[in-house]
């Protein structure tokens, strides 16, 4: 059965993968872009050069662990499967594996960075058969992206996908990452402040703002900043900017639940890595949420490679 090659080159992270589709098995190599200290994330150029930079050493990685053959290469070219979406960053990734389709004689299949955060997540969570159903929903939660999707099987082995509702303003991860960096923490903060929430027992009331399913970010960051300055202690402003976020988001699915009761519901992104966040949702939603474990929730090239065996049984 094939094996497909995966590359990945978000603005977080440089991630390649083989994909065995007979043995539905992956090998992965990731290594996140280096953000000098206190800085919130890399000018596009400067992570396309450190795409450029990483990407031999982690194919270097991966390919000491496998020495078979490669049947077809799969790249994420741009954020998402919408037109106008573009990103510097892709074309490090779409660059290297159209080298290496080009050099091995194999084809290239391509997809977007959010498709590949989809597919990781049923692929880890053992629910593929669901890419080729009749529709499902998806929330992508990052530094890029917030918001909630109805996805449906494109024929192609990509998505096409119909925004449900979204952040208005501040994405979840952003705001993660710009408490973290008040609080001292190095970018990216969610791992750190994830740990930090799980050393506090205060329980927050949380009222999110909410409209049409839309959420409100932008109060989190200044909120949290009060609470730094008035002297509160960094586990329970972790607690509190993560339980703000929990809390929004299981709003969001709510009112997609209320335009399509019962539908499954496939959870993805970094942030959706998160202890506590994941734990609100699971709580609430225990028959329609969907999650990718932790380790395959954020930026990775798995979700990408899996998606080849899709085009490759379309071609069929």
């Amino acid at each position: 059965m094939p094996v497909f090659l995966g590359i990945d080159t978000s603005n977080y992270t440089t991630s390649v993968a083989l994909y065995d589709s007979e043995r539905k098995t992956v090998i992965h190599r990731r290594k996140l872009l280096p953000v000098k200290e206190g800085a919130l994330g890399l000018r596009q150029s400067e992570a396309l050069f450190h795409h450029t930079v990483q990407l031999p050493e982690l194919f270097r990685d991966l390919f000491s662990d496998y020495c078979g053959a490669v049947n077809a290469v799969c790249v994420s070219e741009r954020p998402r499967s919408v037109d106008g979406s573009y990103m510097p960053c892709f074309l490090a990734g779409v660059s290297a594996g159209q080298s290496v389709a080009s050099a091995m004689g194999i084809p290239i299949y391509k997809f977007s960075h959010q498709d590949g955060h989809i597919a990781a997540a049923l692929y880890s969570a053992k629910m593929m058969d669901l890419i080729k159903s009749e529709r499902f929903a998806a929330f992508h939660v990052s530094g890029g992206t917030t918001e909630a999707v109805l996805v449906k099987h494109s024929g192609s082995g990509s998505f096409s996908t119909e925004i449900i509702c979204a952040s208005s303003d501040l994405k979840a991860g952003q705001a993660v990452d710009r408490v973290g960096a008040a609080m001292g923490l190095k970018f990216p903060a969610g791992k750190k402040l994830d740990e930090l929430s799980l050393k506090s027992s205060k329980e927050y009331k949380i009222k999110p703002y909410i409209k049409d399913g839309n959420c409100s970010l932008s109060g989190i960051e200044n909120k949290c900043i009060k609470m730094i300055q008035s002297g509160e202690n960094e586990e329970n402003t972790a607690k509190y900017c993560l339980s703000y976020i929990g809390t929004s988001l299981c709003a969001m699915c709510r009112y997609v639940l209320e335009q399509y009761p019962d539908i499954t519901i496939v959870f993805a992104g970094g942030v959706l890595s998160n202890t506590l966040i994941r734990r609100m949702i699971k709580e609430e939603f225990p028959k329609n949420a969907v999650f990718s474990l932790p380790e395959l929730s954020s930026d990775n090239a798995v979700g990408i490679a899996v998606l080849g065996e899709v085009v490759y049984d379309d071609s069929k």
